[in-house]
């Protein structure tokens, strides 16, 4: 049934053409082409179905079958007329049919009777019917929408506003999670292309942002055509070139001096950590655009050049001796083309470009002061790259279409300094390379922590570790799918392959850290018993490495009545990862992902719908992996006392070691052998999801929704770097002198005598399933042989836990000038791992995480993660006054998330420092002399400190079009966060120093992060 037969009720305003191009849809979308959608109804036998695009002289013409049913798919985005021809020569049409990324759009002209039907216009101001061909949980965003609402200009942002999305944390680019799941575990793709950076998951590529036509944005119950994602998928669909030339500009502007200010920062005692006052900010970008035929109705052209500019001043910690200003420049583009090979084959190009250049200039800061001393260096970075994706879609009967597609992609992530006398500072990825510029320097002595001496500094500015010039990513992708019509069954199937090779690898600035600490022995700060030490740390690797993944795919819709679609669909995926020689170490064959799925039309009319899913989501391992645990690297560690510090590098004078050089893991510059670095009975990591729900059609301009979905980790990979078993089985099997010095390498042996004895045997991290037994291959005595080594799982810690459930409401209106949109979430997602990364302590080492590591870890490990958030509340939209002024608004009511209390366990005999999930604020013990207080093995489980306060932000944009412009010019202003709340989203979680000493006093729980300040942003937009 259309949605309206009422016909010129919308004025001519950007939100009704919005809605009559049918492209403002949200809630379940049908498991169409991840780049395409879909027309399908029901009309008479024999009768033909012409289906065709005005604007880009797409037309198809159908015969409908036996059955009553016709079915385009591989349908462009865009709006349609479809024309019916009866046998008895009278013609019935539908004009300004919508067709969305991914959907199925209905047309039912009927049976044999249904000929009284006339012309029909559907009416914008009307919702869109519910999609009865689905089974997914998708949320789509036109370009007119987003340009509606005040949002950040990113995708992001945009993928934010869906339910069931929370924003994650800072230190990986406040990227979206979904579903409970951590932020590197999503999929991003553009025009069908994937554009997921595969080095960590951590980043994607981008599009200018006046580029993105569509935005569709998967957060469950997707089908078997996606996989290598356990989180979310967010679609990018582009604009194109039709028929009408169309051209226009836009310049955007965020000044510094209308924009809020950060707060100041302040121990717990109430001295100052961090003054924000001449923190300063400012964004510009420039976009121009073009489209339009380069032959009328076969090939189009549509392109945009981006020039943004980002500047940024940031002074922070009074005591850190560094502030910076940087200055980022992004010139990026995109060239859409697409050519109407006949009304039967089709072939587009996508070609973009989104590289981004950062400068950073690092300045010296006096003591306790906001100042700037000189210029110590500055840091030059260069982020992404260029993309290209040919892709063919051939429509070979009316019941059978081919599509095919090949992309390339080469990405940069280099990264170098210039020291202020001109030296460069870069890494070569070379361990045998000397070292440059000055160590690193972190002062956490009990005297500087309590602000009783001024805090050490050097002469090293980079910011840690130093990476490749040479650092990158190149990708090759190649993919097809097809879809086959048989009767009520809609079969796709499809295999894809893709290749991501990494140039990766760094190293500390200047080759080593020194870390200066302090020994408390009674747990009473500065009472003349104190003891000052420094820690010194080697760290470098490098490596180029590959992941090769493919998969294939097969599902099926079956029409099993009606009113009833029934799906089910399998995915067999492979990957296999190498490390720096070419060596495979980790492969895995036939992941089988099976997926199930119905919908349930109930009253028949695309009215009310009842729908739910299963399915099983894998994830493969990122390249990061292999560059320091399947490479040579080097990380070692030594404690020293020292006389003095050099006031020009900040290293200690002096210094004598009072332990001996530990290689940490082992990695002592070695390559590893493949064989040696994963259990030989290591799984896929998969999760298992289950959504149920319903969607209904209020009358003609709500819908609502409403949806459980529980999400369930059944496996996960990760590694174990606990030495103590291999120990024991060693001195079970005869490869120990219980009386002799343990592990200690035979004269030939390969391996170095000294790392032999501190790190005995177990050579480097290993990788296995948590929960499930180790099998791993071992050189125990350095004889060239490798010993199998299992090891039971209870030995080795506990099974990898992570569960999401929610209940989402979501509903949506539309208006002849409102349109409104919004959800409410209640979601726990609890569990002992949040799976890629670990936002507890910001550490990005994707899959190799510090998890499992140890099983004294582990322990009180269970809880809320840390992307839980209990409560959130969205709601977005826009009201056009009349044809000239419009208002927007969105607004964000999120509860906290939760606070942990990491300290020291015991006395640290792992060297963890405080890491554990055990704290105390009172003073404990250096009984064995280590430097290290033993506050006990009290553990605080996850979570046990507390939440975060709740976030409330509310964003307002005005938009007018002079009529002196006849509407091609717009001036909008959007303020976000216009209350400038500053809620804390992010404090200081570690409750003791490395050394065991409490920091309840001074930085626990005090603020990291702040709800970003209000800033206002200006726009001014010429098009025709």
């Amino acid at each position: 049934m259309p949605a309206s037969i009422h016909s010129n009720r919308c004025k001519r305003t950007a939100l009704c053409l919005a809605l009559a191009a049918g492209l403002g849809l949200a809630g379940l979308a049908s498991a169409q082409s991840n780049a395409a959608g879909a027309i399908y109804g029901r009309a008479a036998q024999g009768d033909t179905v012409t289906i065709e695009n005005p604007a880009t002289g797409f037309r198809r013409e159908l015969t409908v079958g036996a059955d009553g049913n016709f079915r385009a798919p591989q349908t462009p985005s865009g709006s349609y007329t479809v024309t019916l021809r009866r046998a008895d020569g009278s013609v019935r049409v539908r004009e300004r049919v919508a067709v969305s990324v991914g959907t199925g759009t209905q047309v039912d002209f009927g049976g044999g009777d249904a000929t009284t039907l006339d012309a029909v216009t559907v009416t914008a101001g009307a919702i869109n019917p519910v999609d009865v061909s689905s089974v997914e949980s998708t949320t789509i965003l036109s370009a007119q929408q987003i340009a509606s609402i005040p949002v950040a200009r990113d995708a992001t942002s945009v993928a934010l506003l869906a339910p069931g999305t929370v924003r994650g944390d800072a230190a990986f680019g406040n990227l979206a999670s979904f579903g409970g799941s951590s932020v590197a575990e999503n999929a991003y793709y553009v025009n069908g292309f994937n554009i997921t950076n595969a080095f960590n998951n951590l980043a994607f590529a981008q599009i200018p942002f006046e580029a993105i036509a569509e935005q569709q944005v998967k957060t469950g119950g997707y089908g078997a055509e996606f996989g290598r994602s356990t989180g979310g998928v967010v679609n990018l669909i582009t604009k194109r070139g039709t028929n009408d030339f169309e051209a226009g500009g836009a310049a955007y502007w965020t000044p510094s001096s209308l924009s809020g200010r950060t707060p100041d920062i302040h121990l717990n005692n109430g001295d100052l950590l961090e003054d924000n006052a001449k923190d300063d900010a400012e964004q510009s970008s420039v976009a121009l655009w073009a489209g339009g035929a380069l032959v009328k109705d076969r090939l189009f052209a549509w392109g945009i050049a981006q020039f943004a500019r980002n500047q940024t001043d940031a002074w922070g910690d009074v005591n850190a001796g560094r502030n910076t200003a940087a200055r980022t420049r992004s010139p990026t583009w995109l060239l859409k083309l697409d050519w109407n090979i006949s009304e039967n084959h089709l072939l587009e190009l996508t070609s973009f470009s989104d590289t981004a250049r950062t400068t950073r200039t690092v300045y010296g800061n006096g003591e306790g002061a906001l100042d700037r001393t000189g210029v110590l260096g500055t840091v030059h970075t260069e982020q992404g790259g260029t993309s290209h994706a040919l892709k063919y879609t051939g429509y070979l009967s009316d019941d059978f279409t081919l599509s095919a597609l090949y992309g390339y992609g080469k990405f940069s992530r280099s990264i170098y300094g210039i020291s202020a006398n001109g030296t460069r500072q870069e890494w070569s990825g070379d361990l045998d390379a000397p070292d440059t510029g000055c160590p690193v320097i972190v002062d956490q002595r009990l005297s500087t922590l309590l602000g009783a001496t001024p805090a050490i500094h050097g002469c090293d500015f980079i910011g840690g570790t130093l990476g490749r010039p040479d650092a990158g990513d190149t990708r090759r992708q190649f993919r097809v799918d097809a879809e086959w019509q048989l009767g009520d069954h809609q079969l796709r199937f499809g295999y894809d392959a893709d290749r991501f090779t990494s140039v990766a690898g760094g190293a500390v600035e200047g080759g080593q850290v020194w870390t200066y600490a302090t020994i408390d022995p009674d747990g009473v700060p500065l009472n003349g018993d104190d003891t000052d030490f420094a820690v010194n740390v080697v760290f470098k690797n490098g490596a180029t490495v590959d992941v090769n993944q493919r998969a294939f795919y097969v599902e099926d819709s079956w029409q099993v009545t009606p009113n009833f679609l029934a799906y089910a669909g399998l995915r067999w995926d492979s990957f296999e990862n190498r490390n720096g020689l070419g060596q495979a170490y980790v492969s895995i064959d036939n992941q089988l992902g099976p997926r199930l799925g119905f919908a349930w039309d109930v009253n028949g009319d695309a009215s009310f719908k009842v729908f739910g899913n299963a399915g099983r989501y894998a994830l493969p391992l990122t390249a990061t992996v292999a560059v320091r645990g399947a490479s040579a690297s080097i990380f070692s560690q030594q404690l020293f006392f020292y006389d003095s510090v050099d006031p020009a590098t900040g290293a200690p004078v002096g210094a004598t070691p009072f332990t001996p050089v530990t290689y940490l893991n082992n990695e002592f510059g070695a390559n590893k052998d493949p064989r040696t670095i994963a259990s030989e009975n290591l799984q896929p990591m998969y999760q298992d999801e289950y959504i149920l729900g319903f969607q209904q059609r209020m009358g003609e301009h709500w819908s609502l929704g409403l949806r459980a979905v529980h999400r369930k980790l059944q496996r996960a990979i990760d590694d174990n770097c606990d030495e103590r078993a291999i120990y024991d089985w060693a001195l079970g099997n005869g490869f120990v002198d219980p009386d002799g010095d343990p592990f200690q390498a035979p004269e030939d042996s390969t391996v170095p005598r000294e790392i032999a004895f501190v790190n005995p045997g177990f050579t480097f991290c290993h990788l296995y399933n948590p929960g499930s037994d180790g099998i791993f291959n071992i050189d125990i005595d350095g004889d060239g042989t490798l010993e199998k080594v299992t090891i039971d799982a209870d030995t080795l810690g506990p099974k990898a836990k992570r569960t999401y459930s929610a209940a989402e409401f979501f509903f949506e209106g539309h208006w002849d000038r409102l349109f409104l949109q919004g959800s409410y979430t209640w979601a726990r997602s609890n569990g002992n791992t949040e799976g890629g990364v670990k936002s507890d302590i910001g550490q990005a080492d994707t899959g190799t995480t510090q998890d499992f590591d140890y099983r004294e870890l582990m322990l009180g490990a269970y809880g809320p993660l840390p992307n839980d958030r209990r409560h959130t509340l969205k709601l977005f939209g826009n009201y056009e006054f009349n044809e000239r002024w419009s208002v927007g608004g969105n607004l964000l009511l999120q509860s906290g998330r939760p606070i942990n209390c990491f300290g020291v366990y015991g006395s640290d005999p792992l060297h963890y420092g405080a890491s554990y999930f055990s704290c105390s604020d009172a003073p404990g013990s250096d009984d064995d002399g280590d430097g290290v207080l033993d506050n006990g093995t009290d553990v605080v489980a996850r979570g046990g400190g507390g939440r975060t306060p709740w976030q409330r932000q509310l964003d307002l944009n005005v938009a007018w079009k002079p009529a002196f412009a006849d509407g091609r010019l717009t001036l909008k202003l959007d303020v976000f966060n216009v209350f400038d709340t500053r809620t804390v989203t992010s404090v200081v979680e570690t409750a003791e120093t490395n050394e065991g000493s409490p920091l309840f006093g001074t930085v626990y729980k005090v603020p990291t992060g702040f709800q970003a300040p209000r800033a206002v942003r200006f726009m001014v937009q010429y098009a025709f």
